[in-house]
């Protein structure tokens, strides 16, 4: 299944925030949408869910499979959203439910989507926050999500939005929040699990360190405008676009080395 972005546009109270952003996402690939904040990067994935606040309209085209997206009803977009579709946001209190168990949360969106018991349903959630790495999972589920640390929090959201196993994962910006080590982990957790679920993704940062880790291919957004679309490789070796000069500078100002996704190269 591939996603097809052509002319989006997002605007909000009048003004334009997204202004023809275009990209695909071929059956399998790893794409980084990248730029500061305020580039339109994470509008652009809400609207690709339909998530957009309800001063906003999007225009263009939003296409999954060949099936547009833009301007579908709302409950259609539902049934797309974790089980077709999954999404991680920034914040894992975003995604989580602060006065339900973390099992009941992950086991309640296996059983939106999937006919199964609510018996069945808490031993996938069980399996899953093992899958996520989450210690004691028998315990961890019964636990509530201000009990877990920020690391544990996100690897909870990652079970939840893996748990039907969509074939799309839009991460936005998941690992910000987390110190560098916590966060080295859960790229690897993340790349790990999209790469065994031959899942496509796409990956939303400021951080070009950040996405070298993680994507092969990268769309460089500034001010609601795609600059630069190239290879994650061929970015580190030769930007064209002053935005993505200026990323990599960032990225190189923290004794950054390349990852192991920059040096698979580009998508096909």
């Amino acid at each position: 299944m591939s996603l097809e972005v052509a002319d989006l546009t997002v605007d909000i109270a009048g003004r334009r925030v997204v202004d023809g952003v275009t990209f695909t996402v071929p059956d399998g690939a790893r794409v980084g949408l990248i730029g500061e904040s305020g580039s339109g990067k994470s509008l652009t994935a809400l609207a690709i869910l339909g998530l957009l606040p309800e001063e906003a309209d999007a225009g263009g085209s939003v296409r999954w499979n060949g099936r547009e997206l833009i301007g579908l009803p709302d409950r259609e977009l539902a049934r797309l959203r974790g089980d077709e579709i999954g999404i991680v946001f920034q914040e894992p209190r975003t995604a989580l439910n602060p006065i339900r168990t973390i099992g009941r949360q992950i086991a309640e969106s296996i059983r939106i989507h999937e006919p199964v018991s609510r018996e069945q349903a808490r031993q996938r959630a069980i399996a899953e926050a093992t899958r996520v790495a989450l210690p004691e999972p028998e315990k961890i589920v019964r636990r509530y999500p201000h009990q877990l640390s920020g690391g544990q929090r996100q690897r909870a959201a990652i079970a939840m939005a893996l748990a039907c196993r969509p074939h799309l994962l839009i991460a936005d910006e998941p690992t910000t929040a987390l110190d560098v080590t916590i966060q080295a982990e859960i790229l690897e957790l993340m790349r790990s699990l999209v790469e065994s679920d031959g899942m496509s993704l796409v990956f939303i940062t400021h951080d070009l360190a950040v996405l070298s880790q993680i994507a092969t291919h990268a769309v460089v957004l500034e001010d609601g405008h795609v600059v630069e679309s190239a290879p994650v490789a061929e970015l580190l070796s030769a930007p064209r676009s002053p935005v993505t000069q200026g990323l990599l500078r960032d990225a190189t100002a923290t004794l950054w080395r390349p990852g192991p996704a920059s040096q698979i190269g580009g998508m096909s």
